[in-house]
């Protein structure tokens, strides 16, 4: 009996994931450089949030994998994507808060620290704002092009 439950349920979970990775593709193959930068976010925004209840459970592989994810994120899409030609000194700034928020998540991973989580939060959420606010800004459609 368990094993029939326990099986619809993975079954159930793997069919949501297919379901939720679809919708990601397609939002991604749709999406404008601006809205992949704010897909990204969100993303990053989640891992966070994965890891600070991870840590709090105890769940040292959920946290692992949450941690990495973000390091993942900040690295190799939102610090990969910096145009320090055309960004100057705002890609050079964000470029350091990147890689502080890396080195805060290590040593987050590291130490069981979930404060460190909730700093690097505390340091991207008004990026996040920020980003978000500029949807209509021309300057962000002339870039675009």
């Amino acid at each position: 009996m368990f094993t029939s439950i326990s099986m619809r349920s993975a079954n159930t979970f793997r069919a949501a994931n297919a379901y939720k990775n679809v919708a990601v593709e397609t939002s991604v193959a749709s999406a404008s450089p601006y809205q992949l930068v704010g897909l990204l976010y969100d993303a990053l925004l989640q891992s966070l949030a994965t890891a600070r209840v991870s840590m709090i459970n105890g769940d040292v592989v959920a946290k692992g994998m949450a941690i990495g994810h973000a390091v993942r994120i900040l690295e190799e899409g939102l610090k990969a994507g910096l145009d320090t030609e055309r960004g100057g000194e705002l890609a050079l700034n964000l470029r350091v808060v990147y890689d502080i928020c890396t080195l805060r998540l290590t040593e987050a991973n590291f130490r069981n620290d979930v404060s460190l989580v909730d700093e690097v939060s505390r340091l991207i959420q008004p990026i996040v704002d920020g980003w978000r606010q500029i949807e209509g800004d021309d300057a962000v459609r002339s870039y675009q092009s």
